[in-house]
């Protein structure tokens, strides 16, 4: 499975962005497709995902109520529409996969994409 991550850049204050992630290879309907960032000098953050059967949505208590997480399984695509962002939110962006259900945990993904970069100026 390859997951190609994209979409990210330089954004203001209260401005919107939406990533997306493009998967191609041994990827299925019922694989659970995440979101992740990372700032710099901090620990991994979990930020949404989607399952792949009832396409049941989680998100992580930072972004709640302002990112929405999405999936067109058509298409093999995972997207993360961010709205109302603040500068809290520049990270680097990973979307992750695996083959069963959700998980909230990094360690519990198989398959990861390069991430893409998210500035949110001030």
């Amino acid at each position: 499975v390859q997951l190609q991550a994209s979409g990210g850049g330089l954004v203001q204050a209260g401005g919107s962005l939406r990533l997306s992630c493009a998967a191609s290879g041994r990827t299925g309907s019922s694989y659970t497709m995440g979101w992740f960032r990372q700032a710099p000098g901090k620990e991994r953050e979990f930020v949404a995902a989607i399952s792949g059967t009832t396409y049941s949505a989680y998100y992580g208590d930072s972004v709640k109520g302002r990112f929405t997480v999405s999936r067109d399984n058509a298409k093999n695509t995972l997207y993360l529409q961010m709205n109302n962002l603040t500068p809290e939110d520049t990270a680097v962006y990973y979307c992750a996969a695996r083959p069963n259900g959700y998980a909230q945990l990094g360690e519990m993904y198989d398959y990861w994409g390069q991430g893409t970069l998210v500035t949110v100026s001030s």
